[in-house]
């Protein structure tokens, strides 16, 4: 272990980034971590991400590994040695990326942003489908600690980043989660009781402060 190099291009909103720092974290890597001005790119991240020139990007030993969910997974691999993230069966693992991809999908998808970028009816509409997504995975992850059963996996590694965006989501659609989702909210907070989460999560007053600049930035008032 002594000679891993890992180094990690990011940006701190990020929850791509943030699941790879929870990843990182629980595997105890130690990694070099470099913050990205996106409107600057360096010349490092477009050398080692050259296809989408986007953070973040995972590189070990000098060699890249783009896209957090592959990300998530490659750590896995590669570091098998403590705290495995997706299940050993074929079956469940599968199950767990179909999660994954449907968070992807659906929790980050342009509807879900409309829930802090927009307003009137397309807000009302974003909100809407964004609670029967997050009622999905409340289905999902049923009466167990966590969606990878009594231990962090998958499928909460690639979620819980999500939850430091929630207050900017409440604030800007002027609505509750934890009233629509009380069980979801309990599990993030129970997430969050991990060092490994609580310490790659940045605060959600920050993102608030953060969502509104983009606002503002892109005439959104």
């Amino acid at each position: 272990m002594a000679d891993e190099d890992v180094v990690l291009l990011d940006f701190w909103p990020s929850p791509f980034g943030m699941r790879v720092r929870i990843a990182l974290a629980e595997k105890e890597i130690k990694y070099e971590y470099k913050e990205e001005d996106l409107r600057n790119k360096s010349d490092l991240l477009l050398k080692m991400n050259p296809i989408h020139k986007k953070i973040p990007v995972l590189i070990h030993n000098g060699k890249p590994v783009c896209e957090s969910l592959v990300q998530v997974q490659y750590i896995d691999e590669i570091w098998p040695h403590k705290s495995p993230l997706l299940p050993t069966d074929p079956y469940q693992r599968a199950i767990a990326r179909f999660w994954g991809d449907f968070v992807d999908k659906k929790i980050y998808g342009l509807e879900s942003r409309k829930v802090w970028s927009t307003k009137g009816e397309e807000q009302e509409a974003a909100k809407k489908e964004f609670i029967e997504c997050l009622k999905l995975l409340e289905g999902e992850l049923g009466n167990k600690a966590y969606f990878g059963g009594e231990n962090l996996g998958y499928v909460d590694v690639v979620l819980v980043p999500f939850y430091s965006w929630f207050y900017a989501y409440e604030k800007c659609g002027n609505f509750s989660i934890e009233t629509e989702c009380p069980k979801l909210i309990a599990w993030a907070k129970r997430c969050m009781e991990k060092d490994s989460v609580s310490k790659s999560l940045p605060d959600q007053d920050k993102i608030y402060d953060f969502a509104l600049h983009v606002k503002k930035v892109f005439g959104i008032e």
